[in-house]
């Protein structure tokens, strides 16, 4: 029995190894693409940016091949952690650049600020109204063998509400990039990039306690992150149309990331017990982002 325990604590470290060299490769890499995508256009650059903010997701579902399930506390923790992240990426990359945009525009502090807060507002109406349409409730399989059907919609409802969210944050890459400001792309493109890793471990553990192979529940990562690109795509393309739309644009997607933080993140990571550790992850992720976007 100690001899098992002994190999079961040797895979879990290994794998949360595993997933905090994906988020110091991630940062390298990152950085060392700042002339690559000052080459290409702002179309070009966002839509790429969001591609590879989106494979982030199934890169952090690579422990899995070691790991068969976390701890609840580590998974609250590293839930928190996305949302410290996203929180700091919302407020660095989207809304302040948002802000000095729509100065530069109107010349008027007080109707910059209007556009910034209309821009938020619809941005956290329209995630709302996704949520309301999409069939969330119906989004689940029947009882499988040895597994409980309550269990089975839980973590399928979640993989929905993942997939979902991850479309704004496309679209906030995608818009990110339309100032032209490649420092400020590259921060918002690893701030995303690193709130993924954990969620695609998450989604990839919770499909394999459920009864799923490692294969589908990879894939099933994989998928949930290429919703990213094609917000990306919308969010690339309406900027660049209407340039005047830059401020509004990335107004919106920090709004509609907010509301995803509120609504999904912080509850789930709250929901089970661990709230101290969930706001520990909050805070360290927060730190993380913001020097990321100083260093950057």
């Amino acid at each position: 029995m100690s001899d098992l325990r002994d190999v079961v604590s040797w895979q879990r470290g290994l794998g949360m190894l595993l997933l905090v060299a994906a988020i110091l490769l991630a940062a390298v890499s990152l950085t060392g693409l700042h002339e690559s995508f000052a080459a290409l256009g702002n179309v070009q650059a966002g839509i790429l940016a969001s591609l590879i903010a989106g494979l982030f997701t199934p890169v952090g579902a690579l422990p899995i091949l070691l790991l068969r399930r976390i701890g609840q506390r580590l998974e609250d923790s590293l839930m928190g952690f996305g949302a410290g992240v996203m929180l700091a990426a919302t407020a660095y990359s989207l809304m302040l650049p948002g802000f000095e945009e729509a100065l530069t525009l109107s010349r008027s502090q007080g109707l910059a600020l209007a556009i910034v807060c209309a821009g938020m507002t619809l941005g956290g109406v329209a995630i709302l109204a996704i949520e309301r349409l999409l069939p969330h409730e119906h989004f689940a399989l029947g009882k499988q063998s040895g597994a409980d059907a309550l269990q089975i919609r839980r973590i399928w409802l979640f993989v929905l509400a993942i997939t979902i969210h991850n479309f704004p944050e496309g679209v906030a890459v995608g818009v990110g990039y339309g100032t032209g400001d490649v420092s400020a792309g590259l921060a918002l493109t690893l701030g995303i990039g690193i709130q993924n890793l954990p969620e695609g471990l998450i989604v990839a553990l919770g499909l394999i306690a459920i009864g799923y192979s490692r294969g589908m529940a990879l894939l099933a990562a994989l998928i949930s992150g290429l919703v990213e690109p094609i917000g990306g795509i919308v969010g690339a393309l309406a900027v660049n149309l209407a340039s005047a739309l830059l401020p509004l644009g990335l107004a919106f997607a920090a709004g509609a990331m907010l509301f995803v933080i509120s609504h999904e993140v912080i509850p789930e990571s709250h929901r089970k017990g661990h709230e101290s550790f969930a706001t520990a992850g909050v805070l360290l992720g927060f730190m993380l982002m913001f020097v990321f976007t100083q260093v950057l």
